[in-house]
């Protein structure tokens, strides 16, 4: 990686007076979220006294029954799909109702609140304590040929909304401007800017393109930018870019600063984001995706769910083995997990592993304990650095970066460490905002100054958690 010899930090990285007050802040907002989760239990106590258990107990038993009535929703059709939906719409109503009519609905609210507020600042405690580390950067010189493609089409239209073309040459950069009618090898034209004297290669489009262009720049160890003109723009963000405005990624032809970011490799192909087998994978195929996605998601997913359709996967990653999950998520560094669902992003792009995710849900049982999130059985979150997908099949569908594809089987990921240079802006909006699993263990231990509060943590091994 390069060194940090005359760089700067980045903005997810911690650095001098900043990171003083940081750790100053820690123990005062851990305190802070000890006293408001005290107070939920005081009013629940307070309100509801001896028959507090009670309404706990009536309180999770509807989360659980509205949990397995999703995948009942999800896994069936007809009638008992019309059932199921209705009885998760239902079942909340019948708990507040059931607060109503004891008295207590004012209780339960204002306990839901004090306890999502004591979390909320419970994790800025945490994230104020922490020392995780920037990205290591360091400040380059201009680019003398830099070499841009561009897709009208991708993100709606962005191209030629923030005049990214005019602004790129104006730049001095050369800009090849894809043709929709005409696909063309985006991999080529790379290349062949390479082959003419090109020592940047950039793209403004969706991440799947950008995959492509990023493997032709690792092979010729070429410095690489990413234009935020995508739809979702998932490496932009994970980047620290800014999304709003795509020509603010220009910047870094002029004021840049380059770092070193993993790849991963799926067979010969490299992802920048994910690769994802599965429902999600299965349904992608579908020519009707594109037109009614729901529609053909909710067509699908009973039979994918079920089994009695589509690939039946087993998953090897780290010594640990899966067998017939319903979905799998390999992504080119760990995503950080919020509770049983979510995918905020990625805290690091340089750990030197791939994230995990692997989906088991077979029935409602393990359906309603995905509200433990990584305890519950139907979810597992692994890091490794490869990762073997096998299927009852010669051929298996995978979307790679948004993209539908079919791999040969068995289907071998990989992370190529370090292997990519990216240029980006000096001054830009920053990385995703990394929030730690809450941990009260950990907050006891920073809000009374015992050693170890918050653990120091990396995006492999994830924040502390219980």
């Amino acid at each position: 990686m390069p060194g940090e010899t005359g760089g700067t930090r980045g903005g997810a990285g911690p650095g001098g007076v900043r990171e003083g007050r940081r750790r100053t802040a820690g123990p005062w907002l851990s305190r802070l979220a000890l006293l408001i989760a005290a107070a939920a239990v005081v009013v629940l106590l307070l309100a509801a006294g001896i028959h507090s258990i009670g309404l706990l107990a009536v309180g999770l038993a509807g989360l659980a029954v509205s949990a397995a009535a999703l995948w009942w929703t999800l896994a069936h059709r007809g009638l008992t799909r019309v059932l199921a939906a209705t009885l998760g719409v239902l079942v909340p109503l019948a708990v507040l109702l059931f607060y109503a009519a004891v008295g207590l609905l004012w209780a339960a609210l204002l306990v839901v609140v004090l306890w999502a507020l004591a979390s909320l600042t419970g994790r800025a405690a945490l994230a104020a304590d922490s020392r995780a580390e920037g990205r290591p950067e360091r400040r380059v010189a201009p680019a003398k040929a830099p070499y841009f493609i561009m897709n009208p089409r991708s993100g709606g239209g962005k191209v030629g909304r923030f005049d990214l073309v005019e602004r790129a040459r104006a730049l001095g950069a050369e800009v090849a401007v894809l043709d929709p009618a005409h696909p063309q090898d985006v991999a080529e034209l790379a290349r062949r800017a390479v082959a003419a004297g090109a020592d940047l290669l950039g793209v403004a489009g969706g991440d799947g393109t950008q995959a492509l262009v990023a493997q032709v720049a690792a092979e010729h160890d070429l410095p690489f930018v990413v234009v935020s003109a995508g739809t979702r723009n998932h490496l932009a963000r994970d980047l620290g870019l800014d999304r709003d405005d795509p020509s603010r990624c220009l910047d870094a032809l002029t004021d840049g600063v380059e770092l070193r970011m993993d790849l991963g490799l799926i067979a010969d192909r490299v992802f920048v984001n994910n690769a994802s087998f599965g429902v999600y994978a299965e349904v992608v195929q579908s020519d009707d995706y594109r037109d009614d996605g729901l529609r053909t998601v909710l067509q699908a997913l009973p039979e994918l769910l079920t089994h009695r359709t589509g690939s039946r996967l087993s998953v090897h990653a780290g010594g640990v083995g899966v067998d017939a999950p319903q979905a799998v998520l390999i992504s080119n560094n760990p995503y950080q997990l919020e509770g049983a669902v979510g995918v905020p992003g990625r805290p690091r792009l340089d750990t030197g592993a791939l994230g995990v995710l692997v989906v088991s849900v077979d029935n409602a049982a393990q359906a309603a304990g995905m509200l433990r999130g990584r305890r519950g059985r139907g979810l597992a979150a692994l890091t490794a650095t490869e990762v073997v997908v096998d299927a009852d099949a010669p051929e298996v569908p995978v979307g790679v970066d948004g993209e539908a594809l079919v791999f040969p089987t068995p289907v071998t990921c990989r992370i190529h460490p370090a292997a990519l240079r990216v240029r980006v802006p000096r001054h830009r909006p920053g990385g995703p905002r990394v929030k730690p699993r809450l941990d009260w263990r950990a907050l006891l231990r920073l809000a009374f100054g015992r050693d170890g509060g918050a653990r120091r943590w990396s995006a492999a091994g994830g924040p502390p958690c219980v």
